[in-house]
């Protein structure tokens, strides 16, 4: 009798340890959703990375770019319009690009282009995407930026 009392109190309180450590869909971070007006705000690139081919080894691209591009600011306004401003250590050619942006599910694309980005993750604060075939057929280079 005692054996049986104690089996049930043992999966009591297995169910209830399981039960109450389980995370809710409402700890999740609300306002996160993958659209234009949680994406629009000024990032800087925190990392860019090249693959030539799917089972390449990934490349730091950013050791190949000019110190002065590193601290780039690429804001993305509200209204479809984008400005890619050279900030911080300023470029001897520091010319500001400005065009449109749009977002259709997960595809980002600048001004129509036609190599569109895949958004893969977006906390809010850090937005992660990738461009396929941009260089060479099969490469894929991925962009990590952190709105500033």
């Amino acid at each position: 009798m005692k054996t049986t009392t104690m089996k049930w109190a043992l999966m009591a309180m297995v169910s209830a340890c399981m039960f109450f450590s389980c995370k809710k869909d409402e700890d999740k971070p609300s306002g996160c959703e993958i659209n234009k007006a949680n994406l629009s705000g000024s990032y800087k690139f925190t990392a860019v990375e090249y693959k030539q081919s799917a089972s390449a080894t990934p490349v730091n691209y950013m050791q190949f770019m000019e110190d002065c591009e590193k601290d780039n600011i690429l804001e993305l306004r509200n209204d479809g319009t984008y400005e890619y401003k050279d900030a911080g250590n300023v470029c001897a050619s520091h010319e500001v690009e400005k065009g449109s942006w749009n977002l259709q599910g997960h595809i980002l694309t600048l001004d129509d282009e036609p190599l569109p980005g895949t958004i893969t993750s977006f906390d809010c604060k850090t937005l992660v995407y990738y461009v396929e075939n941009g260089i060479t057929d099969g490469d894929r280079m991925t962009y990590t930026m952190t709105k500033q």
